[in-house]
């Protein structure tokens, strides 16, 4: 089952800030760049739906103020260094590459000021925003300047199902005595159902999280992990898995689907009730609504807990007039209207979700992976500034950062990338298979793994739950190896082979850290 190939200087697999970043600033240095999503319309990702905004500073900020935020939130365990980077560029580039070359129409307080937003965590108003809908701005113009860019190729509906390395998939065995290298990835046409090869000297990975694994989610359905899958089974080095973290306030609709409910709410004065109204923030944190996430999704979820049942109310009625809101959350507004609920007059029903993985492939301050020729970038990356939680609104600047810098790197090493014979590189193999794929039976297993690390490898965790989950999801696991030989590849069996490997990631590293911190909390029985 062999698709066509495709050669070019850089690959990027995934088109959210963090990918469109580097693939813009790849083709900007003259690179031939190809960028790959498997969803049909490439803004799909979570930057997509980022409401809240992106961090930067304000006037009366400081530097060492945003790193004693970032540090404190991530409970002591960030890599100060990239913090360091984080603190030192972020500003600059939201300038110049956002508002300057972008033209990011930021929410203004005057026609003379930007207006800085308050979230969880921080010390300063310092949260720059287009309304409500941050992130679906960031993705439309980004996608807009590659779209028009003369370097960059961007193919839509093309599933990576592994990434390419030497000597893995070399038929030279003299190969296996140099050192590994990514150099590409097989890429399912999910329209033809052809794999094919894309070459490049450097991949970055740019594919997201991995919320689709938890029950509960507020990421798209897309967000299977991936990346984090195809980067482990090529032998880079990933870290932190265990510290997933719950976005505490996710509407809970009457669809089902989990629609976030910005931490800038809470921010503006919303309060945390339970159903018969009482506020109880108060009980489990001094800063109350404006604790860190982690701290938050626990109150609610222990409120849950106590009184036994689905959902806790989140009220901004009672402290923002009509207007406001309606200026401030149109787009909050809007979705909550759509379900029957008008949060000018009524309080939001909200649960925790999985909302942010803070581990992932371990990446440097310039988004190199331990595997040469291969860059992550985003939230698919570990580079140490989220510690054990992240601080609210720093992912989209972490991905332009990133993503940048990767880029530019990438730039200044492409010059000595070594060259090397595609001929010499194995073709896809895939016995082709008549039978179809089930859904019945991906939905279902899907199901298992979802309901499994929710119930036991979710906010609150004890070891016997994951010692549970670990021996379940093995077993899945087994069975979900045998189901991706046996039938016809396509998007569904593979994020499904890639999704259980990310529920196993996270479920065994949960269990190897006793340590209870950040958005790993650990119930002792």
């Amino acid at each position: 089952m062999d698709g066509s190939d495709i050669r070019a200087d850089v690959l990027v697999v995934g088109c959210g800030i963090a990918g469109a970043a580097a693939a813009l600033e790849a083709a900007d240095a003259g690179l031939r760049t190809v960028v790959i999503t498997k969803e049909a319309r490439p803004e799909e990702s979570n930057t997509l739906y980022a409401q809240g905004g992106i961090v930067s500073f304000a006037p009366d900020d400081k530097p060492d103020l945003l790193k004693e935020d970032i540090l404190e939130a991530g409970d002591r365990i960030g890599d100060p260094a990239a913090v360091d980077i984080l603190v030192e560029e972020g500003p600059r580039l939201v300038r110049e590459t956002l508002i300057g070359r972008l033209e990011i129409p930021f929410t203004r307080s005057s026609p003379e000021a930007l207006d800085y937003a308050l979230e969880a965590g921080h010390s300063r108003r310092r949260i720059l925003h287009v309304e409500d809908a941050t992130g679906r701005t960031i993705e439309d113009r980004f996608l807009n300047a590659l779209l028009k860019h003369p370097r960059v190729t961007l193919l839509a509906g093309r599933t990576a199902v592994d990434l390419l390395t030497v000597p893995h998939h070399s038929k030279d065995p003299v190969a296996y005595y140099k050192e590994p290298r990514a150099i590409g990835a097989y890429v399912l046409d999910n329209a033809t159902g052809e794999v094919g090869r894309v070459f490049a000297p450097f991949t970055v990975l740019a594919t997201g999280g991995c919320g689709a694994v938890f029950l509960h989610t507020c990421n798209p359905p897309g967000a299977d992990g991936s990346g984090y899958a195809m980067a482990l089974r090529a032998g880079a080095r990933i870290g932190n898995m265990e510290y997933v973290q719950f976005h505490p306030t996710v509407f809970r609709r009457r669809s089902g689907d989990g629609f976030l409910i910005s931490e800038a709410v809470r921010g503006e004065g919303a309060r945390l009730k339970t159903r018969d109204g009482k506020a109880f923030m108060g009980k489990y944190s001094p800063r109350r609504e404006l604790a860190p996430r982690d701290e938050v999704a626990r109150a609610i979820y222990e409120e849950m807990i106590q009184a036994n049942t689905d959902y806790v109310l989140l009220d901004l009625a009672s402290y923002a007039g009509p207007a406001a809101v309606r200026k401030r959350f149109p787009t909050i507004y809007r979705t909550c209207l759509e379900d029957g609920l008008d949060i000018t007059r009524e309080p939001i029903p909200v649960v925790p979700a999985a909302h942010y993985c803070c581990g992932g492939v371990l990446a440097d301050g310039w988004g190199r992976s331990s595997l040469a020729g291969l860059y992550a970038v985003g939230e698919v990356a570990c580079t140490g500034v989220h510690g054990a939680n992240r601080l609210a609104s720093t992912s989209l600047l972490e991905g332009l950062v990133w993503g940048t810098r990767a880029a530019r790197d990438i730039a200044g090493r492409f010059g000595d990338a070594r060259p090397f014979a595609t001929s010499r590189i194995h073709r896809w193999y895939h016995p082709k298979k008549e039978e179809a794929v089930d859904p019945a039976l991906v939905n279902q297993d899907w199901l298992t793994i979802r309901s499994t690390m929710w119930n036991y490898a979710g906010v609150i965790r004890t070891r016997k739950r994951l010692e549970r989950a670990k021996s379940d999801l093995e077993y899945l696991r087994h069975r979900i190896e045998k189901f991706y030989q046996a039938v016809r590849i396509g998007p569904a069996i593979v994020g499904l082979r890639h999704g259980i490997l990310v529920a196993l990631m996270i479920t065994r590293a949960a269990l190897a850290n006793p340590v209870s911190r950040g958005a790993h909390f650990i119930k002792r029985a």
